[in-house]
């Protein structure tokens, strides 16, 4: 075998290659059925020494080097929009890694709400006494008003400037107080009467306004107290009857969610993305391998040259 013949034949075998390679990468059947169509080719020529060797080489230099140059174009741009998929993904990663703080979850929200339910008891069991022996002494457990400032932006429900304003709205005449809080004169009866025994229900909120309400355990009756006035009164639970409750979670674990829903989306939008043809290219591709499926190499050699024109007018449109 000549030398130039045998430099033809493994140029040829590489560039069939690199085809394949190409065809593997997209996944596309009509890519691997012309991968297959030119390895045809190639062995015609090599099984046929009397075939001029160069209009191989001229196959591959005017068609599949051409379609090659349009594939990688299409697989670069491809990897770039895939790449920006996945920086997406990664920033959102880090910020539901910065959301994910133990100390804002529902999780903890339930075990401080109980913990809160214990301070108001002991602080109203507390009043109770102070009120009785006309004590000075602060009857509010140690940062009582901590937890309605650590946890009212996520799990607090809002409501209406009005309804807060009417839900917090006392008669000085009905109420017991002192330095440090006030609360119902039929409520502290109320209190006595259940051992002071309540539990956390919900948190409301209006601007920067919050109150708790608390339920007497085992029965339907409740009341606030609004941190910033120290303030126990009973609370109609009806007026809050078409607030929707089904969920507490979080703001933040709410955006974690969305953001996990979002990456699963991005991640399944990247692997369809990843081999993306687009329409216009897939038929090009049909058209090619319907030509080189019927050309007859020694006598249109000609036709090579316009599908490989057509080719590289591609690379040079907007369509990728």
């Amino acid at each position: 075998m000549d030398e130039n013949r045998l430099n033809i034949l493994n140029q040829s075998n590489r560039m069939l290659s690199k085809l394949q390679l190409l065809s593997v990468f997209f996944g596309d059947d009509m890519i691997y059925k012309i991968y297959l169509r030119s390895q045809v080719i190639h062995k015609l020529f090599e099984a046929n020494p009397e075939l001029d060797i160069n209009k191989l080489d001229l196959f591959h230099l005017q068609f599949t080097q051409s379609l090659i140059d349009l594939l990688r174009k299409i697989k670069k741009n491809n990897e770039t929009n895939v790449s920006l998929l996945f920086d997406e993904i990664q920033i959102n990663r880090e910020m539901i890694e910065r959301l994910n703080d133990p100390t804002y979850t529902l999780a903890n929200f339930n075990l401080e709400k109980q913990r809160q339910a214990l301070k108001i008891n002991l602080s109203l069991r507390k009043l109770f006494q102070v009120l009785s022996d006309s004590s000075t002494e602060n009857p509010l457990s140690k940062n009582i008003n901590a937890f309605s400032s650590r946890f009212a932006a996520d799990f607090f429900y809002t409501i209406s400037t009005d309804l807060m304003e009417e839900v917090t709205a006392f008669n000085l005449a009905d109420v017991y107080k002192n330095e440090y809080a006030k609360i119902q004169r039929k409520l502290m009866g109320v209190l006595c009467k259940y051992d002071f025994k309540t539990e956390f229900y919900c948190g409301l909120k209006s601007g920067a306004q919050v109150i708790e309400v608390y339920k007497f355990i085992d029965t339907d009756r409740y009341f606030i107290y609004a941190p910033g006035d120290n303030l126990f009164v009973f609370f109609d639970v009806a007026k809050i009857a078409g607030l929707d409750m089904t969920t507490n979670m979080s703001k933040k674990e709410r955006l974690m969610y969305e953001l996990k829903d979002k990456n699963d989306r991005l991640e399944g939008n990247a692997a369809a993305m990843k081999a993306h043809m687009p329409s216009e290219i897939a038929a090009l591709l049909a058209d090619n391998y319907k030509k080189i499926s019927d050309i007859t190499f020694l006598d249109n050699i000609s036709n090579i040259d316009v599908q490989a024109n057509i080719l590289k007018s591609m690379l040079n449109t907007d369509l990728i």
